[in-house]
């Protein structure tokens, strides 16, 4: 019980995490050590998953999918959405700066103890990690694509946004903006249940996932540091959307503004910029002391 309960916290860190602009659950799936078997867990959507569900032997489907981890997983990221969206929906409307500080601090540290997954550095990591780096920051800097409803591209955009959902340091909702279709999609679709492109969307999600659990589980397991490397450097990257200093450049997409870039600053010599800097601190001290903690349990476990 208390294993699934703490698999739950680490499903509601990846909530939270997909609530907040420029950060992907992925992170926090990477940094609370689930991200493998996450990815490993979608991947055993296979058709004898298929075989047992059609046979209603679902004792054996359950084991075979680890539905317990799945479910934890589930319920901590549908709570943590639920609740943690109104606090940070008030936050980020009284305190915008401090809070974008703190999560800056966050990811910030994130870099460092994901990096530290790393076994072994070579040029060829090094190099990925400078790639996932500029893929990721020149991702904050893009112009949005025109909206395109035609049935092809909305499968390629349920597939993308999907993949980026799960990838560390990538938004799938902000991946969909930059493809012109979050509109379509999020918001006039979604209000009018618009079977006609949410069932392309979603069939090119649900696909894209299956393939990309596949294909990144074999590549993390023939090329772990050289993945780990590239997810850091989308994580380092992202750190461009949680600077601060910015001020956002919005657009009106039917009831709703969305932020679809920002114009960056230096903090000026002040009382809010130091208050800032001490919850950065505190963002990196939260995530030192998480991993702290979670390598005195793995020292005090028998082997």
């Amino acid at each position: 019980m208390a294993k699934y309960i703490l698999t739950i916290l680490k499903g509601a860190l990846m909530g939270a995490a997909n609530v907040i602009p420029g950060v992907s659950g992925g992170t926090m799936a990477l940094l609370t050590g689930i991200f493998e078997k996450l990815i490993n867990s979608i991947k055993a959507f296979d058709l004898h998953a298929l075989k047992l569900a059609s046979k209603f032997q679902f004792r054996e489907l359950f084991k075979h999918i680890d539905f317990l981890f799945l479910s934890a997983i589930g319920i901590g990221v549908i709570a943590s959405i639920l609740t943690f969206a109104r606090v940070l929906e008030y936050l980020f409307e009284h305190h915008a700066i401090h809070v974008w500080a703190f999560f800056f601090g966050l990811i910030l540290a994130s870099v460092y103890f994901v990096g530290k997954k790393i076994k072994q550095r070579s040029g060829s990591v090094l190099a990925l990690f400078l790639i996932g780096t500029a893929i990721a920051a020149s991702i904050a800097f893009l112009e949005p694509a025109e909206e395109n409803a035609s049935i092809p591209y909305l499968l390629v955009c349920g597939a993308i946004a999907m993949c980026s959902m799960i990838l560390p340091g990538l938004s799938g909702s902000y991946v969909l903006l930059l493809m012109g279709n979050y509109q379509l999609v999020m918001i006039k679709s979604v209000s009018n249940f618009d079977l006609g492109v949410l069932i392309p969307v979603g069939i090119g999600a649900a696909a894209g996932l299956a393939v990309f659990a596949r294909l990144l589980a074999w590549i993390f397991k023939k090329f772990h540091d050289q993945t780990i490397a590239i997810l850091t450097g989308f994580i380092f990257g992202s750190l461009c959307i949680l600077w601060p200093w910015k001020t956002e450049i919005t657009e009106i997409f039917g009831e709703k503004i969305k932020v679809i870039g920002y114009t960056y600053a230096l903090p000026d010599p002040n009382i809010e910029t130091a208050l800032a800097i001490f919850l950065m601190i505190v963002g990196v001290a939260a995530i030192a002391g998480v991993e702290t903690l979670a390598g005195r349990k793995n020292t005090d476990q028998p082997t």
